[in-house]
Order: C-alpha cells, then sequence, then structure tokens
C-alpha cells in the first residue's frame, strides 16, 4: 500500500512512516474498509486519534508486501520538532485523504441518478421522478459542500506552516449541517424506497447492487464496488466522524492561534446536531424497556416553563414515542446522583392540543412588565463585566464564582419570567396543561414532533408505579439537554455573540405548492431565549412572494438568527382571544449561526434557509456597537439627516424639525395601537425613501407617510434622532445628566434634572418635550400596544443621551462589545424614565422657574 496521500499532498517526514505503515480500519480514512463501513464483527468502526503523538492510533495491522504483519513505528518524541503543529497537520492530512475517499462515494451515488432521472420522463421509465427525487435526496447538495470544502483546504495543506488557518473552512461546513439534517429526516423513506424499487425492477436492483467508487488518486485501487444502501449510510457516519476530527484539531491547537474559537465553534455546532438527531440516526441508544418489554424511545427533551397553581415552575419535559413526560430535578444533597421526579405523563393517544373554538377557562398568565425583564438583563450584562474583570485580577478567582452564582440565579429567572407564548395541551379525560414558550418556532416544534408521532398506531396506557419509577429513572441517563440554557453553564471560551445591528434583507420564498397569503418573521437568541425581532408584510395570494424588505435588528450576545414562514389568518372566526396566541399558519421555519466571520464584513453575505421544501433566499451584515456608536455629520447642510438641530429650525423657521412633528403626528393617527410600535423594526428600503424624501424636502412627502407602514415611520423618527451629529440631550451636558439620576434625595434630584432641561438650547427643550408628551400618548395605549413607559424608555434612552467619543475614550474598563453595551445603558434609560413619569413640564414654566442647581454644568 503506498502513503495515504489526498490529490498531491506534500510528504510529511516522520508523519510519512506512520502513513506508510496503518491505514485506519475505516473509510472515514482510507478506502479499503469493507463497502458498509463495519467491522468484521458487524460493529461500526470510528476513527480515533490519539492525543499524545507517541501513540499509535486504533488500527487493525495490514500486511506488508511479504505477507508479514506490519507493527507500529513509535513516533520519536524529541525537541527538534515541533509535535503539536505535525499533528495537526497529520489529522488535517488524513481527514483531506478521507474527503477524497467520501466525495468519491457521492459521486459514485450521483452517477447513475442523471440517467434515472433522464429515462424517468420517457415510455419505459426505470424509476418514477418522485423515487428518483426521493432516493437520491439532498445527495447533490451534499457533493458541493465537500468539494468546495476539500477545494479550499487543500492548498492550505500543501503550503503548510504555523501561520495557516483552517478554522473558518471547519465553522462553514458545521454551519451547513441542515442540509445533512434534511438529508437525515428522508433516510428512512430513502432506504425503502430503493428496497421496494430494487424488488420490483431487476434493472435497477443490478445498478443498486454494482456502484463504482473511485479510489484516491494516489492508490493503486482504481475502483471498488458498493452497494447503494451502504453509500446511502456514508452521510449520516460522516457527521461523527468529522466531530472526532474537530475534537483532535483542538487538542493540537494552541488556544491563543486564530483557529482555536472557530473549531471550537464548530465542534459546538456538530455536538449540537448530533445531539438533536441521535435518536433518528440509532433509536437503540435512546430506548427503554418497559417490564413488559416494550421499547419506548426518547424522541425529544427540553426545559420548559409550566404554569401551575398559577405561578411559573422551570420543568424538564420528556417526549417518547408513546407519551409525553414532565419532570423537575429532585433536590439530592452533595456528591448523590441527581434524579428526576415525575409531576405527571400523558400517552400521546390521549393527547390533544387547545382547539381554536375551546372557550374552557384558560389559567391566567402571570406577565412580568417588560422593564423589569429589560432591567434584569442590564444587571446580567454588568455581572458579566465584573466576572471579565476578576478573571484578569490576581485574586480574582474566589469572587469569581460568587459572581458567577449569582448571574445563574439572574439568567435562570429571567428564563423563567421571560417566556409568554402559551402552549396548550389536554389529556382525554378533560385535564388540561399550560406552558409558555418564548418562540413561536419551539411551540411549533413540539407540536409537529407529538403529530408525527400520534401518526403511528398507538394505544393507551397506564404505568404502574413501578413502570413509572424506571422510566422516570431512566430520563436522566437519556436526556440530550443536559443544562438549562444559561451562561454559567458555559465554557469561558465559548463564543459570546454578538452585540451591535444585525441588517437583514428577506427577499423571496419559492416552494409552495399553492397560492396563500404569506409573510415572515425574524427572531433571535438574547440571554439564552429568542425574541421576536421583525416581520415582512404580507405578500397576497403567490406562491413566490418577492419582499426585498430591508430589517435592522439590535443584538444582544445573538448566535442565532431564525426566519418562520406563515400564511396570514384573514378569518375572523378563526381568530383566538387568548393573548399571544398566533393563529397563522406556521409553513416552515429554519436558523442559521450569526458567523462572526461572515457577518462582520463590510459586504452583503447571501443566504438561504431551507424549511419544509420551501426555500427563503436572504442577505445580511452585521454593524458592531462600537462603530454604530459614531455619529457622522452630514456633509450636505440643506437637509435635516445628520444636521444640527438648531440649523434645521432656524432654515424652517419653527421650534420643533418638521420632521418630527409629522412622523409623531402619523404615528398618533395610525399606529398608537400597533403592537410593539417603536420597538418592532421597519422595512429598511421604506426608512431609506423617507428619510430621502425629508432630506430633498419632496413635495409628496405627506403622500408618501399616509401611504407608509407605521413601523417604517417610527423608524425613520428613531434614525432622524440617532443620526444627529450629537444626541438631543448633547454631549456637554452628559455627565452631569448622568450624576444628576444618580442622586438619591429626590428634591436634590428633581432640581438638578429641571436645570439641566433649562440648560438645553431652545429648539432641543422644544423637540425633546414634544417627544416627550407624544411618547406619554403612546404609553397610555399599554394594554393594546404592549408598550409601556419604560419600553419606550429603553427604545428612546441610548439614542437621546449618549457619551460623545471623547467621553467613552475616558472609560477605559471599556474592553468588549458587551461592556459598550451596558456601560452606562441602564442609567440613559433611568434618565429618560424619570422625564416621563414625571408631571407635564412646559417650557414656559420650566423658563420661569428660578431655581438653580448649583453646579457648574
Amino acid at each position: 500500500m503506498e502513503p495515504l496521500s489526498a490529490r498531491g499532498l506534500p510528504r510529511l517526514s516522520w508523519i510519512d512512516t506512520l502513513y506508510s505503515n496503518f491505514n485506519y480500519n475505516t473509510d472515514g480514512y482510507e478506502g479499503d474498509a469493507g463497502e458498509d463501513g463495519k467491522s468484521q464483527d458487524g460493529s461500526e468502526t470510528l476513527p480515533f486519534i490519539d492525543e499524545s503523538p507517541t501513540m499509535s492510533p486504533q488500527l487493525c495491522a495490514p500486511q506488508g508486501p511479504d505477507g508479514e504483519t506490519v507493527l507500529p513505528t513509535p513516533l520519536l518524541a524529541g525537541g527538534d520538532i515541533e509535535k503539536g503543529l505535525e499533528m495537526k497537520r497529520l489529522v488535517l492530512s488524513g481527514f483531506l485523504a478521507s474527503e477524497e475517499i467520501y466525495i468519491n462515494q457521492l459521486e459514485a451515488l450521483l452517477l447513475p441518478m442523471r440517467p434515472l432521472k433522464a429515462t424517468a420522463t420517457t415510455s419505459q421509465p426505470v424509476l418514477t421522478i418522485q423515487q428518483v427525487e426521493t432516493i437520491f435526496y439532498k445527495i447533490q447538495d451534499i457533493f458541493e459542500i465537500h468539494k468546495e470544502f476539500y477545494d479550499a483546504l487543500l492548498p492550505s495543506i500543501q503550503q503548510w506552516d504555523e501561520k495557516v488557518t483552517v478554522g473558518h473552512l471547519f465553522q462553514k461546513l458545521a454551519s451547513q449541517l441542515g442540509v445533512y439534517k434534511a438529508f437525515v429526516d428522508n433516510y428512512k423513506v430513502a432506504l425503502e424506497t430503493a428496497e421496494k424499487c430494487s424488488q420490483a425492477n431487476s434493472q435497477f436492483q443490478k445498478i443498486s447492487e454494482n456502484l463504482k467508487v473511485k479510489g484516491p488518486k494516489d492508490s493503486k485501487v482504481c475502483t471498488t464496488t458498493s452497494s447503494m444502501e451502504a453509500l446511502l449510510y456514508k452521510p449520516i457516519d460522516r457527521v461523527t466522524r468529522s466531530t472526532l476530527v474537530l475534537h483532535d484539531l483542538l487538542k493540537h491547537t494552541p488556544k491563543d492561534h486564530p483557529d482555536f474559537p472557530l473549531l471550537q465553534d464548530a465542534l459546538r455546532i456538530s455536538q449540537n446536531f448530533l445531539s438533536s438527531i441521535n435518536e433518528e440516526i440509532d433509536p437503540r441508544r435512546t430506548a427503554v424497556t418497559t417490564p413488559k418489554g416494550e421499547a419506548r424511545q426518547l424522541v425529544k427533551d427540553g426545559f420548559l416553563v409550566e404554569v401551575s397553581e398559577s405561578s411559573r415552575k422551570l420543568r424538564h419535559v420528556f417526549l417518547f414515542t408513546d407519551l409525553l413526560l414532565c419532570a423537575k430535578m429532585k433536590k439530592t444533597a452533595v456528591g448523590r446522583h441527581q434524579q428526576y421526579e415525575c409531576k405527571w405523563y400523558i400517552p400521546l393517544a390521549d393527547l390533544t392540543f387547545q382547539t381554536l373554538d375551546d372557550s374552557d377557562a384558560c389559567p391566567s398568565i402571570q406577565v412580568l412588565p417588560e422593564h423589569e425583564i429589560e432591567e434584569m438583563k442590564i444587571k446580567i450584562s454588568v455581572l458579566k463585566n465584573e466576572i471579565q474583570k476578576e478573571k484578569k485580577a490576581p485574586k480574582g478567582q474566589s469572587r469569581v464564582e460568587r459572581l458567577r452564582k449569582k448571574m445563574n440565579e439572574q439568567e435562570s429567572w429571567l428564563l423563567l419570567h421571560s417566556p409568554t407564548i402559551p402552549f396548550r395541551i389536554h389529556n382525554k379525560h378533560g385535564k388540561s396543561y399550560l406552558f409558555l414558550l418564548s418562540s413561536d418556532y419551539e411551540r411549533s416544534e413540539w407540536r409537529e414532533s407529538i403529530q408525527k408521532l400520534q401518526k403511528k398506531d398507538l394505544q393507551s396506557c397506564v404505568l404502574s408505579s413501578v413502570e413509572l419509577q424506571v422510566l422516570t429513572s431512566s430520563c436522566f441517563k437519556l436526556r440530550t439537554v443536559h443544562n438549562i440554557p444559561v451562561t454559567g453553564n458555559k465554557d469561558d471560551e465559548e463564543t459570546p455573540g454578538l452585540y451591535g445591528f444585525l441588517h437583514v434583507i428577506v427577499h423571496s420564498a419559492k416552494g409552495f405548492e399553492q397560492s396563500a397569503n404569506l409573510y415572515c418573521t425574524l427572531e433571535v437568541d438574547s440571554f439564552g431565549y429568542f425574541v421576536s425581532k421583525a416581520k415582512t408584510r404580507v405578500f397576497r395570494d403567490t406562491t413566490e412572494p418577492q419582499w426585498n424588505e430591508e430589517f435592522e435588528i439590535e443584538l444582544e450576545g445573538s448566535q442565532y438568527l431564525r426566519i418562520l414562514c406563515y400564511e396570514k389568518c384573514y378569518d375572523k372566526s378563526m381568530l383566538n382571544k387568548d393573548d399571544n396566541e398566533i393563529v397563522d399558519k406556521i409553513m416552515g421555519k429554519g436558523q442559521v449561526q450569526l458567523d462572526p466571520q461572515t457577518v462582520q464584513s463590510k459586504n452583503w453575505h447571501m443566504d438561504v434557509i431551507e424549511m419544509n421544501g420551501i426555500k427563503v433566499e436572504f442577505s445580511m451584515k452585521f454593524t458592531s456597537r462600537d462603530l454604530s456608536l459614531k455619529r457622522t455629520p452630514s456633509k450636505k447642510q440643506s437637509g435635516v439627516f445628520g444636521v444640527k438641530i438648531n440649523v434645521v429650525t432656524k432654515r424652517e423657521r419653527s421650534k420643533v424639525p418638521y420632521i418630527v412633528r409629522q412622523c409623531i403626528e402619523e404615528v398618533e393617527k395610525r399606529g398608537i395601537d400597533e403592537v410593539g410600535i417603536y420597538r418592532i423594526s421597519g422595512v429598511a428600503t421604506d426608512i431609506q425613501a423617507l428619510k430621502s424624501a425629508f432630506d430633498t424636502n419632496t413635495k409628496d412627502i405627506l403622500v408618501m407617510l399616509s401611504d407608509m407602514d407605521i413601523n417604517a415611520i417610527a423608524g425613520t423618527l428613531k434614525l432622524y434622532f440617532r443620526e444627529l451629529p450629537e444626541p438631543l440631550l448633547t454631549d456637554r451636558l452628559y455627565p452631569a445628566f448622568m450624576e444628576g439620576i444618580a442622586l438619591s434625595d429626590p428634591a436634590a434630584k428633581e432640581n438638578c434634572m429641571m436645570h439641566l432641561l433649562r440648560s438645553l438650547p431652545d429648539p432641543n427643550i422644544m423637540t425633546f418635550l414634544t417627544l416627550l408628551e407624544h411618547l406619554k400618548r403612546v404609553a397610555e395605549k399599554e394594554p393594546i400596544n404592549k408598550m409601556s413607559l419604560h419600553n419606550l424608555a429603553t427604545v428612546f434612552g441610548p439614542t437621546l443621551l449618549r457619551p460623545s467619543e471623547s467621553e467613552s475614550a475616558k472609560g477605559q474598563h471599556i474592553t468588549s462589545a458587551s461592556d459598550i453595551w451596558s456601560h452606562d445603558v441602564m442609567a440613559q434609560v433611568q434618565v429618560l424614565l424619570y422625564y416621563l413619569q414625571h408631571p407635564p413640564i412646559s417650557y414656559a414654566e420650566l423658563k420661569r422657574n428660578t431655581l438653580y442647581f448649583s453646579t457648574d454644568v
């Protein structure tokens, strides 16, 4: 056997010895293994690379030319060889060689697909189009992904040195695992279809049993023969092997190498993916045998908030093939094995969902004011910053643990109190259970998983106390979700997520079978749960909606973007009166990881999310928060955006800029009842059109305003204040506002805060007071629009009041994007909230008042 190498790889000194003497006993690393990738005893063999370079991998010893067994040559330990770097190259070279074999296997599968497709439309088809598409589902996509990865990795290894980086390639490969998920979902059907077609058609049987797989270029083996069934298993096996390789790459990559965080991220994505599909790949891993000998498998589990006796409880919910079990973790003594206690279970045969005409009395959902949620987020951010500072301090480790514990408690509180979307289930005896979720995405996943299992012929069951105890005990071993999703459970090295603004353009969607009224919503994760951030227009009566709408979404440590596609329901009789209940039908849903490398480039990054056969095309780019804080004055003084407020009011001969008055008037006319007004993003293209119209003083501006989506008008007003060359409450007074709001004596605070308002230039005072009264009128409609004074202060506070760049530069302790997010934000919100909660302030009275605060401002 010649040394294993991939498409012209350079030879590797001492590594060559290893490769010339050994083959991995799996086609994951070498192509001479059995066609189905199994060892002689039929068990799966997986590649293994030991972390020590002096150990040889677990291999089956091949034979030399004279028939004798070749023994492993130990790798010499010596300071003259950079073992870590060489081992990394070894792992990469082996993986590249295995990639070549894998690509050849996929090519072998694709070879018969094309002629089979071509004959499907003739008078003598071997298979129907439907059968071809089912058997070869996603193979072409997987082939293209790996071909692109191979072509990008090859030159890196050919020109190897310590500066070569490959982490971004593995991260991109991991980010495309959604294609594998689609393949896995279809895998069983593909095998069954291939089997039926082989039995019914001898021609196809011959084809499927004799697929020719090309050998590696540098191998003496030209081709091997494999069955279609064996080759269809390769993609399922591949992710496991790729995950093992990522483990080994991390072992031999220094923590300060640019590859380390990217490889770590890729490994995390791959492990999450594997844990989510393990039960589909190998049901034996998640099977429980009851005393009666029945096989029961765990399909899905996760942490949900249950409303029980009018209070929120965190539960771990387990969905088995025939029942749903709700459990809580028992409190155990230190060192004792953790256990679950079953709260209740429902056989799936007895389980039903809330119907739209259900008029049962629902438990009242205790919803906290949103400002309490926002305040907790800020507290958590401040704690994160303190932890980072303490970790750098010489004796900070003991305090770090205390801070971590506190942060864990606060994040758990947030997870318990933030969800508001109801997910109700009932059993046939009339007993109801209510969970609260933070996202319609999760609700849809749970509902779909249960409904999929209910399509089988399920029998109702009653578990004896012994059976229930056995099942509950097994939950600890079987669970796939081990910790509640709080930062305290994560490694410090894990990606902290992105802070700033994500710009997303939702272009179009295709793949709908029937015309419908369609729209998309966008969600991002924040503090361990997902939040809905934007919504496209409804595109009426179409199978190919073309939205081309842009949104700006604020990120708070976000790592994922989700897109959900809905069919709009206009039938009033179908409306559900429950708060937060979405009755529109979910047509598809999907998520992508926000890869910092991809989204932080200045260019738009185009992508496609596949969801239940539907493809949604979108683009995105990211602006970090520190960049977004910079205000760039407009070069054209004839417009209004980026122009000083006194210049605009002087030119207009007005006390308040025209743009502010018109936007406020329009919002009060038709947006004051809009849920999430000022919080939900408007379409960026609409906002830009309005910005251009105001800047050029277009005569049709009033017509444009009356026709424009109200969220775009609200977004235009926010943009105007954000783009002022200096904030409305001015750079000069910023430190004084920060000191004034921190005063504890109410009289002193009142005196100071009113004096500061008086100290503003007249156009700033008039504009601020106009906005203040408007926001109070919006908050009066809080029961309808869900926007409290605190919500509005959170939206506008950091825009109207923020430190100047010179002031920010003084804060040397600001070291990260999360620091920038939390630094002074709480105080900025509190300043605006103070004025919003204050009795009405009139300009005349403010100027008449002669009380002065004795501080030079």
